[in-house]
């Protein structure tokens, strides 16, 4: 069995190769640099950590736990990335505070996940094995429902299986359900072969993702159509709102700032 996780790592790592040769190749780091950096640190860093298991046993949990912090956090900044690349359309419209605001209700979408995605399953856990699984089980559900959303309001946002946007998502969505669904069986099992098992399953599902985002990426990409009239209406309302609203907040600030006079100051 030794032989076949060594096989599904060496496939992994090839396929993580395709994919950033292609992603490369197609100088998609004009469009998705965050995407780009991402698939090469996890490159890189699953490369590094084969050694590290290897030479460096001892080390392995820590070092993967701060591997897995790097790669969630560029997750993060990933998908900021792609909500922002859905509205380029009409980035010349928005507001240029808009993937900061983005940015922020991810963020805040994360924080409400965090007490609340099962870390009570994990508690006979080592405490670094305990935080690399809450970690990743947090990322995963957001990766899922950004998928989730694209690809419900897909037709309002005029994207299709042949746009960037919804290519990246649903391979971070595929990988993402299948991790969540591997960690709620890996919590109930009570060996280190039923764990590692399931494991394999993980990494063939990524293995799945990395040939899918190369496939897509080797073709040419789709023309951006434009949005459906409701939904430039909708996205110019909200732009409207939030800058009447910053307006407001600024005037206010000035108002409070100015010197007030004593009504006995005559």
């Amino acid at each position: 069995m030794a032989n076949l996780d060594n096989l599904l790592w060496l496939l992994a790592l090839i396929a993580e190769a395709v994919a950033v040769g292609i992603l490369f190749y197609r100088r998609a780091w004009q469009t998705f640099p965050l995407f780009c950096a991402y698939c090469t640190w996890d490159l890189v860093s699953s490369g590094a950590m084969v050694f590290v298991l290897k030479y460096l046993p001892h080390s392995y949990p820590t070092l993967y736990l701060i591997q897995t912090v790097i790669s969630s956090a560029l997750e993060f900044c990933v998908l900021v990335e792609l909500t922002w690349a859905v509205l380029r359309p009409m980035r010349n419209q928005l507001s240029r505070a808009t993937p900061f605001v983005l940015a922020l209700v991810i963020l805040l979408v994360g924080a409400a996940i965090w007490p609340f995605d099962a870390l009570q399953l994990f508690s006979a856990q080592a405490p670094a094995i305990r935080g690399i699984m809450h970690v990743q089980q947090t990322t995963s559900i957001l990766r899922v429902l950004i998928f989730l959303l694209l690809a419900s309001t897909s037709q309002f946002l005029s994207i299709g299986w042949r746009d960037r946007e919804l290519q990246v998502a649903t391979g971070l969505g595929f990988y993402s359900l299948v991790s969540l669904g591997i960690s709620m069986l890996q919590a109930h099992q009570s060996s280190y072969e039923q764990y590692t098992r399931l494991n394999r399953i993980f990494i063939a599902s990524y293995i799945a993702s990395c040939l899918y985002w190369a496939f897509s990426f080797a073709q040419k990409e789709a023309e951006r159509r434009a949005f459906t009239p409701q939904m430039q209406s909708l996205l110019l309302a909200v732009a409207g709102a939030a800058r009447s609203n910053r307006e407001a907040l600024g005037d206010r600030s000035i108002t409070d700032t100015r010197p007030r006079r004593d009504r006995y100051d005559r």
